[in-house]
């Protein structure tokens, strides 16, 4: 007899998902905890950008110091909005991807919570010995009298209690769920002040040397960022005057001889309709005043020049704030002069605080504090490229369109200058003075008006996630039995919502003060 022929395969037809399946995996993916999660640890590390490279918002003097050291690095750094790390195409994305994902993982779990905390406790099992710590005693007391005493005993303990029969159930610990669930809306919370803050923030810096004081307003910025919904009635009338700066720097220790150990910006600031009041910034201890807090930033020397034509009258003369290239502060200094002479002229200084001379002869800065302090100017002339309508980097000097007429390349020797040393420029163009040599600081103002709600969330955060971590969530069960002789045997057991260890113990304790408690009633 022939076999049969085998039957043939069936294929297996997977189910297409459409459109909306997709949509709703994909939602279904971005909502749950894992990816929340995720997201989280994402953003945390793509802010770390923003703390090794300078960034526009808060340090433009650094961003324009790396661009020019760092021209090639400068322009990948650029192309992916490195400098502006925390406003970025990717570093928003993942900002609003998280924000989306909490509340749809929130928002659900709430309705799910509140459902749970209106609705009665489970039943009790049947088989109370198949659940963990199950613990029998035995009892005089009748089976009624025995579960009222554990009914009041548990909710004593904080247990929402329900009576099934000759059996109470009990669950406590709605706490962990709402601990987590607030831990969770104060991240949203967090992430929406932090959103409305900087729309409605701004930070601007301005150098200021000593002597001289600037106004909280748009025109005495150096540079100003503000948020996409700022406008000018947020800025309070306030002027800041330098008075002094003073800085200490190490002179004992042989190994660390000129590092910096404190910096103080002594200030005198106005408020409108107010009287003036002396006031410190330090590093790390910002000034509060009108709303905002002002940060020292940076600090360094701004000599004070006097150019005069050849018929001594004076056409500049006035502080120029110098970037510092060293840690002794020895620093570049970019001085434009585009009237009052027969030519304009340019001049790149190198200041140096306490002069020393290397092995090859050239100058260097060898303490950062002004102790012999000199000034060396190479000095050009021609077109300074002011005129062209087009904006120029006042601490850089394009000498493309300029002659150097004293200097290295030129026939006229450096100027060489210590204060109150004056000196003639070359081709009779005039003279120029050393004056003075003041100190300046970089003051950062910031305006951040979601401070205090970001703390409270901060807070809220914490406290959920404590919350979440501490509290046990877990049930009971107490079911009571008399046998033919009358005495009531008496069952306990519990389960954990999660890890508890010490569930077996918190029911072998309970069955204890339950048994001592009937105990007691019935010997009365």
């Amino acid at each position: 007899m022939d076999a049969p022929a085998p039957a043939p395969e069936s294929k297996i037809t997977q189910p297409t998902l459409g459109f909306v399946g997709y949509a709703r995996f994909f939602w279904r993916q971005l909502t749950s905890m894992r990816t929340a999660l995720f997201l989280l640890l994402l953003l945390a590390v793509a802010a770390i950008p923003g703390s090794l490279v300078p960034q526009i918002t808060s340090d433009p003097n650094g961003v324009i110091a790396y661009r020019a050291n760092y021209p090639d690095t400068a322009a990948v750094l650029d192309f992916f909005q490195v400098f502006n790390t925390y406003s970025s195409v990717w570093f928003s994305s993942i900002y609003l991807l998280l924000f989306i994902s909490l509340i749809g993982c929130v928002l659900p779990r709430t309705k799910h919570h509140f459902d749970a905390l209106r609705a009665r406790p489970p039943k009790t099992p049947a088989r109370l010995s198949r659940l963990q710590g199950f613990t029998t005693r035995t009892t005089e007391a009748d089976v009624e009298t025995t579960i009222d005493s554990a009914r009041g005993l548990l909710r004593s303990q904080r247990y929402r209690t329900e009576l099934y029969g000759n059996s109470v159930s009990a669950e406590r610990g709605y706490m962990r769920e709402t601990g987590n669930l607030v831990f969770h809306a104060a991240l949203v919370g967090v992430l929406v002040t932090v959103g409305l803050g900087g729309g409605f923030g701004y930070t601007g810096q301005r150098v200021v040397v000593e002597g001289y004081a600037f106004s909280n307003s748009l025109a005495s910025y150096d540079s100003f960022n503000p948020g996409r919904f700022f406008t000018d009635d947020a800025l309070e009338a306030y002027t800041i005057a330098l008075d002094s700066f003073d800085a200490v720097y190490e002179q004992s220790n042989r190994d660390a001889i000129g590092q910096a150990i404190d910096y103080t910006a002594n200030v005198t600031t106005t408020m409108r309709g107010e009287e003036s009041q002396s006031s410190q910034v330090k590093v790390n201890e910002p000034l509060a005043l009108g709303g905002t807090n002002v940060y020292l930033l940076g600090n360094g020397y701004a000599p004070v020049l006097t150019v005069r034509d050849a018929d001594e009258n004076v056409v500049w003369s006035q502080p120029t704030a110098c970037l510092p290239f060293d840690a002794n502060l020895g620093s570049t200094c970019i001085i434009k002069i585009p009237d009052g002479l027969d030519q304009q002229i340019g001049m790149l200084g190198f200041l140096y605080p306490t002069a020393g001379a290397l092995s090859s002869g050239a100058l260097a800065s060898v303490y950062p504090d002004l102790i012999s302090p000199v000034l060396t100017l190479e000095v050009y002339e021609g077109d300074l490229g002011l005129d062209n309508g087009l904006g120029t980097n006042a601490y850089a000097l394009n000498t493309d369109s300029l002659q150097q007429i004293a200097g290295r390349t030129s026939d006229a020797d450096t100027l060489e200058l210590t204060p109150g040393d004056k000196l003639e420029l070359p081709n009779g163009l005039g003279s120029v003075e050393l004056t003075s040599i003041p100190r300046f600081v970089s003051f950062d103002v910031h305006h951040d008006p979601s401070q205090l709600p970001v703390l409270i969330f901060a807070i809220l955060v914490v406290g959920g996630l404590v919350t979440s971590l501490f509290i046990p969530r877990r049930r009971m069960w107490v079911a009571a039995k008399t046998d033919a002789s009358g005495t009531t045997t008496i069952e306990y057991a519990a389960l954990a919502r999660g890890d508890d260890p010490t569930l077996e113990a918190a029911v072998s304790e309970f069955a204890e003060k339950h048994s001592q408690q009937l105990r007691v009633r019935v010997d009365s």
